[in-house]
């Protein structure tokens, strides 16, 4: 999908599909398409082999900034540790050769934090830093065009600025806004052409992409989505289920048994599953008749709909074995089936469990040392985990990948977690 909206924005200057005709289009953001492009333009129409390369060197340069940030914050020690946590771990890596938004993404947020913590030294020495505040700006910016969840970086790192700014009182209050108000304008720029192009194309306000990545005009399948929540969990559910709906067969025997809470339940679903294989695709009539189950069991069971279902489908996104991109079974609890594969996947499942046990120790240790000397960093940082979190709660389909742009702040803090030295300001560093 990436690749076609690259080649037709250098062959035909057009952000869209080719069909029967070219088709403009506003399902995805221009930011990695024209990443792309610029490869193709560099290496060679759809050379997507040289678009790993460049992937992966700008994820080393991911891994060189979390190291030099943890240095500056807290000790080589730290730095050390957050290099090669970064170099060696495999969730991150794997992605960097996929033509997905996910490696770019990550470096967005990583130079956003490592820009913040330099304007953040700067600023406290009575400068305004304002090189740094455009490099913010520009990784925020970019952040936003590559995943519109990315608005959350920014929704994080601006307040963090505003608020420093606002409690020197040593300064006027517009120069105090003055940092916060040029990233925001550098990352609402390009977001309003964007949104420019999107009214003229199609006569709406969209500054971002649709959260169900519907064109205008398209139908929404709401109602299968409604009761696909009703019991979906895993990332399984998502490959088998969620994303064949409107395009292949679907199999009931890949439902769970929560899927139904009673006979007649499971005779209303298989007649719908019958009667959609035959056509293999959406209609009004199959979305009407899902809604109404969905309606049903939320009914009987508003406490699993609301709260368990949710934080459960977040927990699997955050503890799973991250292997998807891997030639390895997604079912990995299935050990009688491919026993090898299993105790593979549940070492990588360890592993994540590892990075995740350092992060909370690192997370214990900051807070209760010297938190307060890097409060704009601390803020954001949080900030960005606490949103992505509740963002995740209204995720219908749990992929383990949504959980990736958190990983730069998982390295930092476990990073510190491997440190020995104490918890010392950036002045003692420098």
């Amino acid at each position: 999908m990436y690749g076609e909206l690259a080649h037709n924005m250098l062959a035909h200057h057009v952000f869209g599909f080719s069909e029967s005709t070219l088709r403009p289009t506003l399902i995805r953001l221009p930011g990695y398409p024209l990443f792309l492009a610029t490869c193709f333009t560099l290496f060679g129409n759809a050379n997507y082999v040289a678009v790993i390369w460049v992937q992966m060197g700008i994820d080393l340069v991911s891994c060189a900034l979390l190291g030099s940030l943890a240095g500056r914050l807290w000790g080589r020690r730290a730095g050390v540790a957050a290099l090669w946590l970064a170099s060696l771990c495999p969730f991150t890596a794997n992605y960097s050769v996929a033509p997905l938004t996910e490696t770019l993404s990550l470096f967005c947020v990583t130079l956003g934090l490592f820009a913040l913590e330099r304007w953040d030294a700067v600023w406290r020495t009575g400068r305004r830093g304002l090189v740094w505040v455009t490099v913010i700006g520009c990784a925020l910016s970019f952040a936003v065009l590559l995943r519109p969840d990315q608005g959350l970086l920014a929704a994080a790192v601006i307040p963090a600025m505003l608020w420093t700014g606002l409690r020197d009182r040593r300064l006027r209050l517009v120069d105090g806004l003055l940092p916060a108000t040029v990233a925001t304008l550098v990352v609402l720029l390009p977001l309003g052409g964007w949104a420019a192009r999107n009214w003229h194309t199609f006569r709406v306000i969209q500054p971002l992409a649709p959260r169900y990545a519907n064109d205008p005009g398209e139908d929404i399948p709401r109602g299968f989505q409604r009761w696909y929540r009703t019991w979906a969990i895993d990332y399984q559910s998502t490959y088998d289920v969620y994303w064949n709906y409107d395009d292949a067969p679907l199999n009931l025997a890949d439902l769970p048994t929560r899927a139904f809470d009673n006979s007649q339940q499971y005779a209303q679903t298989r007649a719908l599953y019958v009667q959609y294989n035959e056509v293999t695709s959406a209609t009004p009539e199959f979305d009407r008749a899902f809604a109404r189950l969905a309606v049903e069991r939320i009914a009987d069971h508003p406490f699993r709909y609301y709260v368990f279902l949710p934080i459960a489908r977040e927990l699997n996104m955050w503890l799973r074995p991250r292997t998807e991109l891997m030639v390895l079974p997604i079912d990995w609890w299935a050990i009688r089936s491919h026993p090898g594969a299993s105790v593979a996947e549940m070492t990588y499942a360890l592993l994540n469990f590892a990075y995740l046990g350092l992060a909370m120790t690192g997370f214990i240790r900051w807070s209760t040392r010297r938190w307060c000397h890097h409060r704009v960093l601390a803020f954001a940082m949080f900030s960005i985990i606490v949103t992505r979190c509740l963002l995740l709660l209204t995720v219908d389909n749990s992929e383990p990948r949504y959980t990736l742009e958190c990983f730069p702040i998982v390295i930092l803090l476990g990073s510190l977690a491997l440190s020995r030295t104490p918890v010392t300001p950036v002045s003692a560093i420098d």
